[in-house]
């Protein structure tokens, strides 16, 4: 139950807990118990002050599964004009490959939030970190097109799964007065991972080939050690489950479907300005201005993307949650949303490089810091036995339906240039924000 005005009942439990075999049975921190005690909002902005060292290290477990997600997905993005060339695609279907990713992570986001709900966040944010990260692995033994399609479409499905389970393991640790900062640092962490993608497949590339930049996609399989080791599952959901095993039954607020198709489509049009700007920044950096590029060197495009994500995406996440916290998350969305839409044309028309990234980290600020109310909404909206499964419905059905960015900006660009087809991603920012003026306001709200 959550409290605030909608209210309703479901039937239906999830099954009994203790059916389950031992070895995915959610581990008790008791020696560090999380605390939802009521914390002083008007604490320094990113202060620890007053988290336990269970709180905390839920925050670092979900943030290093979404930047070590950033950074396996990124890879492609950077490597995307040397695949181009090596496989002799054409924008066209470089697009459709990166659409098929997004595809399978609304599949993915469907099925680790189920089990999620049903089995607990913490297995399921291991179990997804291991599945992109093995077949991010897997993409550097592409000897096709059609392998490297396969190779995206699994990864995708642990990519979809990542970001709910996460979501749901920080909304469910952390009292309403500092969920936004917390989740802000989670989703900051994105930028995190973006950047060390750009600065691994630099190094990478400058020695090796581009199979090697997806060899390193490994990596972030070793964390899965931690967190299973050192990371609690939510008492509030535990508390929930043990319930619903007993015979209790599933509830969800009569608001729920509306704010869930609402936020759905908030979150796919602003998905489909991101991913339609973001996926094709690095070929439209580096291809000539013949090929409507700005003919960056990779040296150049490495440190230029670094800049964008230091000082754009991260400070844009960071603060959404701080402003959400303090003014309303409806506000903040709406706003960060809207401004997007007015960065990208600025991005698109400029031609110094100096101009080019002053507006590209105004567009990474505004058009990625809004990912960050997509959590903090869907957390206070949803109710616990399902918060997993409609956090990975909203968002990752989203990024799905926001697969056609990619194939629509490289086949617009291929008429018109890459400048003017990002006038598609500006449009799909402003109907998003159009969208978020629907939703709920839901600052205050306790889980429970």
């Amino acid at each position: 139950m959550l409290s605030h005005p909608f209210d309703g009942r479901l039937s239906n439990g999830w099954g009994t807990r203790d059916a389950l075999p031992s070895f995915i049975k959610p581990m008790t921190d008791e020696a560090s118990p999380i605390s939802m005690s009521p914390v002083n909002s008007n604490a320094t902005a990113f202060s620890w002050r007053g988290a336990t060292d269970a709180q905390r290290r839920v925050v670092v477990a979900a943030a290093l599964g979404w930047m070590l997600d950033a950074f396996d997905v990124m890879l492609y993005s950077i490597v995307l004009a040397t695949l181009m060339r090596t496989f002799s695609m054409s924008r066209t279907t470089a697009g459709l490959l990166n659409a098929l990713t997004l595809i399978a992570s609304a599949l993915g986001g469907l099925l680790f939030g189920v089990l999620a709900d049903r089995l607990g966040r913490r297995r399921m944010l291991s179990a997804s970190i291991l599945v992109y990260s093995i077949f991010t692995f897997a993409c550097g033994f592409s000897t096709s097109i059609a392998m490297l399609a396969v190779c995206r479409f699994l990864l995708g499905l642990g990519m979809g799964g990542e970001w709910n389970t996460g979501a749901a393991l920080v909304a469910e640790s952390w009292p309403s007065a500092l969920r936004g900062r917390a989740l802000g640092i989670v989703q900051s962490s994105w930028a995190v991972g973006y950047a060390i993608s750009a600065v691994v497949a630099g190094l990478i590339l400058a020695h090796a080939s581009w199979r090697w930049v997806f060899f390193a996609g490994i990596l972030p399989a070793g964390v899965v050690f931690w967190i299973q080791s050192h990371v609690p599952e939510p008492p509030l959901w535990e508390r929930v489950h043990d319930a619903l095993a007993t015979g209790g039954a599933r509830s969800v607020q009569r608001g729920s479907v509306k704010a869930l198709v609402l936020l759905t489509a908030t979150n796919t049009f602003g998905m489909f300005g991101w991913w339609g700007l973001f996926t094709w920044i690095p070929a439209y950096l580096v291809l000539p201005a013949a090929q409507g590029g700005r003919g960056f060197a990779a040296l150049s495009l490495t440190g230029f993307l670094v800049m964008v994500n230091l000082l754009g995406m991260l400070p844009g996440y960071l603060l959404f949650g701080v402003f959400a916290d303090r003014f309303g998350r409806k506000r903040t969305f709406v706003v960060y949303l809207a401004l997007a839409a007015g960065a990208v044309p600025l991005l698109a028309g400029a031609r110094q490089p100096g101009w080019i990234l002053v507006f590209a980290c105004v567009a990474a600020f505004f058009g990625t810091g809004f990912f960050t109310g997509s959590g903090i909404i869907g957390s206070e909206i949803f109710p616990t036995e399902s918060r997993a499964t409609a956090l990975g419905i909203s968002y990752n059905v989203a990024r799905g339906l926001s697969a056609l960015a990619p194939v629509t900006i490289g086949a617009l660009s291929e008429r018109h240039g890459l400048a003017w087809a990002f006038g598609a991603s500006a449009v799909a920012f402003g109907v998003a924000a159009c969208m978020a003026l629907m939703l709920p306001e839901t600052r205050g709200v306790e889980l429970a």
